[in-house]
């Protein structure tokens, strides 16, 4: 099908299919006949969509060509577009011990890329599109560099680490530094490419990444758990879910055509207060942050408020901010986005990969007399959006004229929970641990990207929310950023406060 015309309803798209006899649809069935799908006998032809089958997620034969997953489709067209870099995700983790080896640490890294093969797979442009090319584990070798460094250097080896761009047809999307600050005190960084990745990956990595390290370091194998699926199993599994373009009925045309409906008309650029004019060239993605934090009264009292709009936390921070781009923007009609875990089976739980995608809700704060209504819409508007998380932004772009030459949004809202930050201990008896830090990368590929973490205590009990606002600095000055942050924050507090009259004055 081509890709301007999903926007059309699926009913009008099915009018070219073969429609049954005058005089079959006015019979009806009948004696010895049998019902055409579809066909009522008030002589209407109504499409039937077929039924969906529920396929299993299990290992599968691998063809020739392997397509790219959904998820990873918008980074591998951002790599190609010369933003490649904008994309790279550094972790770093300190070791600290007596008896510290780092080449076990490089044997760790090479089992961790032969057990997740996204590690070691490589995104060249074929000819049937781009595709997935995993390595063999023989060939897949890191080769991290070691290098001595004091403190004060630390900082910038690793923000030099985390710029290199990737070359997706050559290169594994991984690499690795040792950096030594003492006998007892390695810090190792890890840069990898978001096509090979997502947030919820860490926790597997770096499980892994210790389980492993242990093993070397007491010179044998890790033995792990086979992973019951890899990353090409469900690539397969989704495009199998997903179906073909060509078809009508399949679920890509179906969300590729909700997609096109709900955007069409949208006002495409929001015209944001920037402080600086966007230098010649390409953008810059050097960020800085700006913090926001919500003490447990007002946790408490947003899950009280969403509650009662039969909503979620995130519904009514999401609506919140829509209300902040809108006044920021000047704009009634704001475009918002937010990022969907998309493992959408226990069986992808332990694996890295990127299984994340981004979905847009579009919200019309024109058409919400209140608060209430604006939550309603907002509540209505997400649910939409996380039933159709699998639309490429490249196809998508090619459905909306007036979105070609810019991006499909620029304000978005992440929620997580936070988790308990303790060490791992890879070795309780000598006394070695591992501990995740911070590696002072801030990436702002958007112009406003909210990352916020709800803190619950042990018993269940919500403590508070915090998290950050990050922004291009070739494109705010600090000030106007931190204004955002304050009108965003104002606006929650007035929710949680109970406000529930109408939207004009949160606008102004």
């Amino acid at each position: 099908m081509n890709d301007s015309a999903v926007a059309l309803s699926a009913n009008t798209v099915l009018a070219a299919n073969t429609v049954p006899s005058v005089k079959a649809v006015a019979d009806g069935p009948g004696p010895g006949r049998k019902a055409i799908p579809g066909v009522r006998r008030t002589g209407q032809y109504i499409p039937t969509p077929p039924p969906r089958r529920t396929l299993p997620l299990a290992r599968r034969r691998r063809p020739a060509y392997i397509p790219l997953a959904p998820a990873q489709e918008r980074m591998w067209h951002a790599a190609r577009s010369g933003k490649s870099s904008d994309w790279n995700v550094a972790k770093a983790v300190r070791l600290s011990g007596p008896e510290l080896r780092p080449e076990a640490l490089a044997a760790a890294i090479d089992d961790v890329v032969a057990r997740h093969e996204p590690l070691r797979t490589r995104y060249p442009a074929t000819a049937l599109g781009p595709a997935q090319v995993v390595l063999p584990a023989s060939e897949a070798r890191v080769r991290p560099a070691l290098v001595t460094v004091d403190e004060a250097e630390l900082p910038h080896r690793i923000a030099e680490l985390a710029a290199s761009e990737f070359d997706l047809a050559v290169d594994l999307p991984l690499r690795a530094g040792l950096f030594v600050l003492g006998p007892q005190d390695i810090v190792l960084v890890l840069v990898v490419h978001h096509i090979s990745l997502d947030g919820r990956s860490i926790a597997p990595l770096l499980r892994d990444l210790v389980m492993a390290y242990s093993a070397r370091q007491a010179g044998a194998e890790p033995t792990w758990t086979p992973l019951p699926v890899d990353y090409v199993d469900y690539t397969l599994w989704k495009h199998a879910q997903l179906g073909d373009y060509s078809d009508e009925w399949s679920r890509a045309t179906q969300q590729l055509c909700y997609w096109a409906n709900t955007l069409a008309g949208r006002t495409a650029v929001l015209e944001f207060p920037y402080t600086r004019a966007r230098p010649a060239g390409a953008r810059s993605a050097a960020g800085e942050m700006a913090p926001v934090a919500f003490d447990p009264g007002v946790h408490r009292a947003l899950l009280d408020r969403a509650d009662a709009a039969q909503a979620s936390l995130f519904m009514v921070l999401q609506a919140a901010f829509a209300v902040a781009v809108g006044a920021f923007s000047g704009s009634a009609d704001v475009t918002v986005a937010t990022t969907v875990a998309g493992r959408d089976h226990h069986l992808l739980d332990d694996l890295v990969g990127n299984f994340a995608n981004d979905v847009l809700m579009r919200v019309r704060l024109d058409r919400a007399g209140d608060v209430d209504e604006l939550l309603e819409q907002v509540r209505r508007v997400a649910l939409a959006a996380f039933a159709h998380p699998d639309t490429p932004d490249q196809r998508l772009k090619r459905c909306l004229p007036e979105d070609t030459a810019g991006p499909l949004f620029q304000a978005t809202l992440i929620l997580q929970r936070g988790a308990t930050g303790r060490p791992a201990e890879a070795d309780p008896e000598a006394g070695l641990t591992i501990t995740e830090i911070d590696t002072g990368v801030i990436r702002a590929k958007h112009d406003l990207e909210f990352g916020l973490l709800e803190h619950y205590d042990e018993a269940g009990a919500p403590v508070g929310i915090d998290g950050a606002l990050i922004y291009p600095t070739d494109r705010f000055e600090r000030h106007t950023a931190v204004a955002f942050v304050e009108l965003f924050t104002s606006i929650v507090q007035l929710f949680a406060g109970g406000y529930h009259g109408p939207l004009t004055g949160l606008r102004l």
